[in-house]
């Protein structure tokens, strides 16, 4: 079993403000949000409710208003960014998940993401050992050597975790990573979410509308004008 990573996320008062004087809108408005090690959140909301803005906040794509954000054991931000390196913490301490999976169409698989930790400075051959491990968890080693193009849809997805995983991050952000796939490939997606969020130890909140992966979530936020709100979720996973 792989070492625990990370404290989780925690979210308090998290603020942010487009524009200035009469024109600002302020899109989150002092968002609260933890995340335990090995959990699985769901986070809904409509269209224009905060969704976007809070994943690129947490995601540190984009720099808040104001509030406080702790990744992992790290405070990364605490009315102001308390990281000098933005592209390293994105590189080294989140995962993202995207609806496509965003992979190198002239790299084969292995290579898709052996490549993270090799930027990071792990040596290649460590970078791979990671990826092979995480493919034999993933149940698609026997496609290490693939290109992208003859993979199908739920096994590209697989690769883009594993992707979103080698670096051994704290933190996974997944948005909308079911939207393209059948009922089935989404439930499966969802499920290898949970057993890698928990035997990594990460952090992973999943940004979607799916109504078929709703009621696998244990703990949902809804985000409604730029406040969220928690409320027990089914916890409907199936083996």
């Amino acid at each position: 079993m792989a070492e625990p990573m990370s404290s989780g996320i925690r979210i308090e008062g998290l603020r942010k403000v487009y524009g200035q004087g009469d024109t600002a809108v302020e899109a989150l408005k002092g968002v609260e949000m933890v995340v335990a090690p090995g959990e699985v959140v769901g986070l809904v909301g409509p269209s224009g409710s905060g969704k976007s803005t809070l994943l690129k906040c947490l995601g540190a794509v984009i720099e808040p208003s104001g509030g406080r954000m702790i990744l992992g054991d790290e405070v990364i931000y605490d009315e102001g960014w308390r990281i000098g390196d933005l592209r390293a913490l994105r590189r080294d301490k989140i995962g993202f998940v995207f609806q496509a999976p965003y992979l190198i169409p002239f790299l084969n698989v292995t290579d898709n993401v052996a490549l993270p930790p090799m930027l990071a400075g792990v040596a290649n051959r460590e970078a791979r050992r990671r990826a092979l491990e995480l493919f034999a968890a993933l149940d698609i080693g026997h496609r290490a050597q693939a290109m992208p193009s003859q993979l199908s849809g739920g096994e590209q997805q697989r690769v883009s975790i594993a992707r979103a995983l080698v670096n051994r991050p704290p933190v996974i952000l997944a948005d909308e990573p079911t939207a393209p796939l059948d009922s089935e490939r989404a439930l499966s997606v969802i499920r290898i979410l949970n057993q890698m969020a928990q035997q990594y130890q990460t952090a992973v909140i999943v940004v979607t509308h799916d109504e078929k992966i709703i009621p696998t979530f244990k703990r949902i936020y809804h985000i409604r004008d730029g406040r969220t709100h928690e409320e027990a979720g089914e916890g409907r996973l199936l083996a």
